[in-house]
């Protein structure tokens, strides 16, 4: 039963007169697009409205809104099991969608948005509500923008960010670095990168089991997918792969994984881009440190879009700054060199799924050239200063 009303009541309408516009960001999708945009937002304000009419705090809102005031009260709705709000065939967290709707239209992600010190029902608090006063929220400022092909683990789409095509021209190729290890009781030669054969090595798993034998990459571009037909030094099929244990989940998402991920090296850079219908979600703790994310958040590619998962230069500084550090924080870099990524369905703080162990399928990427430099960096530093135990 649809529950969109005929007219727009006239509440509803005083709200999205307030509604903030994204200034000289037109041109992509057209005139359709943005009439359903605004359609979508007309159906975001009547639900908010129809929530806070059984709460009372409807009065609240449009006092917070048409004051622009932070010292308004909290604007609360029930938190959702998995924190997100459900508009129309979008979800979303409930404080991004009101935050972009009336304050910032380029807010890409929650990771941009911090609570005022007077919010009682901040969405980082998890309490059973939730504020979504646009005027409890400041914005944070982020180094940098979001990457091509990004859809923030809030799982809203922004059609700006969308890149729809591969950019395929070389950056500089990685100079050869070399890196001096600080130890003042042995003359250490300095320590240079060099290429492996096999550039990455691929796992895959379905849940918290991993299923058939490493797939090693000699080939600057190539695909995991879903299909069965066997694979080759381009190419890694899945559709082959048995396993005893599989469940109904499992076999249901294998047959959306289609034509899957192509992942490419290039110039030092690694790239990932979804050939698949349905997205696939990626966790690189090198992209998350180049845009101050959390170490662990996901990123959603959506189909045809791509994203720079991982950058040799990038990953050189970091490791000439921990080198001074010291032999522990050096360690900590392997992490970096781990990229794990699903196929159709998300994890994540934000997500049914906590961990990427219960999506369905999923494979893990060891980018060996970086693992290999580490792995002599570390052997030139000698032991660590503190005994490594079943504790640290």
């Amino acid at each position: 039963m649809s529950s969109i009303l005929p007219f727009t009541p006239p509440v509803v309408k005083r709200l999205l007169g307030w509604k903030k516009s994204a200034g000289g960001s037109g041109g992509a999708g057209g005139g359709e697009q943005n009439g359903q945009e605004e359609k979508w937002c007309e159906k975001a304000v009547k639900s908010l409205v129809k929530k806070l009419k059984k709460t009372g705090r409807l009065d609240e809102l449009e006092k917070a809104i048409t004051t622009q005031n932070c010292n308004t009260k909290c604007v609360t709705i029930p938190r959702s099991l998995d924190g997100r709000l459900q508009v129309s065939h979008r979800k979303g967290l409930p404080h991004v969608i009101y935050c972009r709707l009336w304050r910032w239209p380029d807010l890409h992600s929650h990771h941009e948005l911090k609570a005022i010190e007077n919010c009682e029902y901040a969405f980082n608090l998890k309490k059973d509500e939730v504020c979504v006063n646009p005027y409890h929220y400041q914005r944070v400022e982020t180094p940098e923008t979001p990457p091509p092909g990004y859809i923030s683990e809030d799982g809203e789409t922004s059609d700006q960010q969308l890149n729809q095509s591969m950019d395929t021209g070389s950056p500089a190729e990685l100079s050869p670095t070399t890196l001096s290890p600080v130890n003042h009781s042995l003359d250490l030669q300095p320590v240079t990168y060099s290429e492996p054969a096999f550039w990455c090595s691929i796992a895959y798993y379905e849940l918290n089991q991993r299923v058939g034998e490493t797939f090693h990459a000699s080939q600057p571009s190539l695909t995991v997918d879903g299909f069965t037909d066997p694979s080759n030094s381009e190419r890694f099929c899945l559709g082959l792969l048995s396993n005893v244990n599989r469940n109904a989940t499992v076999e249901m998402t294998r047959r959306h994984i289609g034509r899957g991920v192509r992942l490419y090296y290039i110039g030092g850079e690694v790239f990932a881009e979804c050939l698949s219908d349905s997205a696939i979600f990626v966790q690189s703790p090198n992209c998350n440190q180049r845009y101050g994310w959390h170490p662990a958040t996901v990123c959603k590619i959506p189909p045809g879009c791509n994203l720079k998962i991982f950058n040799n230069q990038e990953f050189a500084a970091l490791l000439a700054q921990s080198v001074n550090q010291g032999f522990e924080a050096v360690y900590q870099l392997t992490r970096m060199c781990t990229i794990r990524m699903s196929f159709v369905k998300g994890w994540g703080a934000e997500y049914r799924r906590q961990t990427v162990t219960s999506t369905p399928c999923w494979i893990e990427l060891h980018l060996n050239g970086p693992l290999q430099w580490l792995d002599k960096v570390l052997t030139q530093m000698g032991s660590p200063s503190v005994r490594c135990s079943s504790m640290s």
